[in-house]
């Protein structure tokens, strides 16, 4: 027998929960299908838990610095891994709670715990139940990638999955692939006190495009541990249990190996054929990124699975649309936001609007201002980076930003939030900056371009307007 319902949700996490945030407004039609641990990646393995654990290497390196501030035992302080980690899975708990509290808990039958295929490109089965469905929403979300002849190494290869799981860090640590999850994951255990090799078969780190802030961040962070960049890893089995990680003509024995090369949508199993659903060259269906309906189907599709802007906040967005579409039945094409990435990196990495590859660098202008004498860093210990501004030649308009900075993250979402309304950086350069803070790094840099630009005053600096 089967059920008759509006609208199906495929998949429980953050595009998931969002769109039936959407869909409840609509219809009291609805189910939500997840047959998978429930709580949000971002929760369970992703944002929180790595934030939780990068706060604690972030405290511990901190000693670092002591002696010269005049602060006296800093070298005999030291960290108790087991209890960092079981204090970093306590917070992960709370997070995943507070999430299913407010989520699956309160659902009733309209949740069903199980794995759903496609059918019929409206009929789809759960386990022994069959539900056929006006309009579906895909949000099944993605999965680390690991290569199938590293699997066979057991629980010395982790990901995201198993890493938040340990109650105990290794003595020593390979992280392939320097993405976000690599160099933040990476970066935290060497603090920890894990001898970390990072390895990536790209020249660029943490996704940056801009080759002058790729050039620092290599500088940086490859200070603290050995970046090995440029060339593929391969694994093996080595004496006492342990890996032997090669990259190029440089070799390393660990004890385990953090996989981190991107990840994969879950699509695998939904029989997307049977709903008439191509996939095109990388793995998924081509879609509207305005409205998240794929072709001219009353099918959506939202989060990590369309493999595009992996990031919560995107899941979010992606999220409601296609709720408000599944919900509605009629379509709605809805603004994207500027782009906003952040690696939490200790500089943080920061990449917001146009990427440097982007850019018609022929019309544009880029100012570069390094962080090494800057008050408020300096005093802080922070004082290493570099932050990137572009701004159209002609009108002057901002249209991007790349840095690795103390709080990037902060900077970072000031820019973008010029780019969301339009701003020139004549507009820009005229807003006030307090002393000392570390946003005044973005001072000069407007000034700068407004210089370049030829559209400041001749007469008057270019941050003062007059009446």
């Amino acid at each position: 027998m089967e059920q008759q319902v509006d609208v199906v949700i495929i998949g429980a996490g953050s595009a998931g929960l969002y769109a039936l945030g959407q869909v409840k407004r609509n219809t009291d039609s609805y189910v939500m299908v997840d047959g998978g641990e429930l709580g949000t990646t971002c929760s369970r393995v992703g944002c929180m838990p790595s934030k939780a654990l990068i706060q604690i290497a972030e405290d511990f390196q901190r000693r670092s610095i002591f002696k010269r501030e005049g602060i006296t035992g800093g070298d005999g302080l030291a960290v108790n891994i087991p209890a960092a980690m079981e204090h970093m899975q306590d917070l992960r708990d709370i997070f995943v709670d507070k999430v299913l509290s407010s989520s699956t808990d309160e659902m009733g039958d309209e949740f069903i715990a199980g794995n759903a295929r496609f059918l019929e490109p409206d009929l789809l089965q759960v386990g022994e139940r069959r539900i056929r469905a006006k309009r579906i929403v895909i949000a099944t979300g993605s999965t680390p990638i690991v290569p199938a002849a590293w699997k066979t190494f057991g629980d010395r290869i982790l990901t995201t999955d198993e890493f938040f799981e340990q109650e105990d860090l290794p003595a020593s640590l390979a992280v392939i692939g320097l993405g976000v999850i690599g160099l933040e994951l990476g970066q935290a255990c060497h603090r920890l006190g894990v001898q970390v090799t990072g390895i990536d078969q790209l020249q660029v780190i943490g996704n940056l495009d801009d080759p002058k802030v790729n050039e620092i961040a290599i500088q940086l962070l490859g200070k603290e541990m050995p970046l090995w960049l440029g060339h593929p890893a391969n694994i093996e089995e080595a004496a006492g249990g342990k890996l032997r990680v090669t990259a190029g003509e440089r070799s390393v024995e660990v004890e385990k190996v953090l996989v981190s090369i991107g990840r994969r949508p879950n699509l695998d199993n939904l029989g997307m054929d049977k709903a008439g659903i191509e996939l095109n060259a990388n793995g998924v269906p081509d879609y509207n990124a305005n409205t998240m309906q794929i072709g001219d189907r009353p099918i959506f599709i939202a989060g990590d699975v369309n493999n595009d802007r992996q990031l919560l906040h995107e899941a979010a967005d992606e999220g409601r649309i296609a709720g408000i579409n599944a919900g509605t039945g009629v379509p709605v094409a809805f603004r994207r936001t500027t782009p906003l990435y952040i690696t939490f990196s200790d500089p943080q990495i920061v990449m917001v609007g146009t990427s440097y590859s982007e850019l018609d660098l022929d019309n544009t202008l880029i100012s570069t201002i390094p962080f090494g004498m800057l008050g408020r860093a300096l005093i802080m210990g922070k004082n290493k980076g570099v932050l990137r501004v572009y701004a159209d030649k002609a009108s002057g308009r901002l249209l991007g930003a790349a840095m690795i900075a103390p709080h990037g993250e902060h900077l970072g979402h000031l820019l973008n939030w010029c780019m969301e309304q339009q701003l020139t950086v004549q507009k820009m350069v005229c807003m006030p900056f307090y002393h000392p803070v570390i946003e005044e790094a973005i001072q000069p840099a407007l000034r700068e371009l407004v210089i370049q630009s030829g559209l400041g005053s001749d007469k008057y600096p270019p941050d003062l307007e007059p009446l």
